[in-house]
């Protein structure tokens, strides 16, 4: 993939790049927001709609996720704005962040799994913990590749945005619509349209699509799917209970 990542997209033209600013950035922006909508009850404005505490657990959860999403809207505009030894420093930052970002996930996955078994939903607790774990996964893949590949733009950049579209389906599925949370079909699609929607600039602006998007969307939507299947199986639900009970 490297290779041919390197070939058809490693010289973009100037036209290209600047369009490239604009489009990342607003990606980030577009990414930033939805966490805002689907986040706003539950954590940043929860006071307003919830009388009890979040827990700790959830709460450095919610401010690490955070701040991987503003760090990455800040990334983007430092590109844009050209200053790109400023980007290559706070890249370490993000490599590091994303790391505590798995360590701090599975620790509210675990928090929330041994809650809701305790509360009574056994078996969907023990199939639902395959959507952090996968997630995760999927998450800390696109930024080792990335990082690996910081010195190729083309592929770099869009191995974070996938990243980061990979973690959004948990935001999405908690916007204000009627029935969305219930129906992962919905929130998955919506998630998978910001992907599409890279793939579709990618051609309007080379009249091709980097094999990143076409094999890192298509290693998100399976993740997506595997998660209720690996979930409901009954190796992993050995697995998850030895964790959460």
């Amino acid at each position: 993939m490297a290779t041919s990542v390197s070939e058809t997209f490693g010289r973009a033209p100037s036209a290209a790049r600047n369009n490239d600013r604009t489009f990342y950035t607003g990606m980030a922006i577009a990414a930033a927001l939805a966490v805002l909508v689907g986040f706003s009850r539950t954590f940043y404005l929860r006071t307003y709609f919830e009388p009890t505490a979040l827990a700790t657990a959830l709460r450095l959860h919610g401010v690490v996720f955070s701040s991987w999403i503003a760090l990455f809207v800040v990334q983007t505009s430092l590109v844009a704005a050209h200053r790109t030894r400023t980007h290559r420093r706070l890249g370490w930052v993000g490599a590091a962040l994303a790391l505590t970002m798995v360590s701090v996930g599975i620790v509210a996955a675990v928090f929330a799994g041994r809650r809701d078994i305790a509360a009574g939903y056994v078996d969907e607790s023990l199939t639902f913990f395959a959507t952090p774990a996968l997630s995760m996964a999927v998450f800390v893949f696109f930024v080792g590749t990335a990082v690996a590949f910081r010195g190729r733009p083309e592929t770099h950049k869009r191995l974070m945005l996938l990243a980061t579209l990979s973690i959004l389906d948990a935001a999405i599925a908690r916007w204000p619509m009627a029935g969305l949370s219930s129906t992962p079909l919905a929130y998955y699609g919506l998630t998978d349209a910001f992907i599409a929607a890279a793939i579709l600039y990618d051609f309007l602006s080379r009249r091709r699509i980097s094999p990143v998007y076409i094999w890192g969307g298509l290693l998100i939507v399976t993740g997506q799917w595997l998660r209720d299947v690996l979930g409901a199986t009954p190796a992993w639900h050995a697995l998850a209970s030895a964790i959460l009970q």
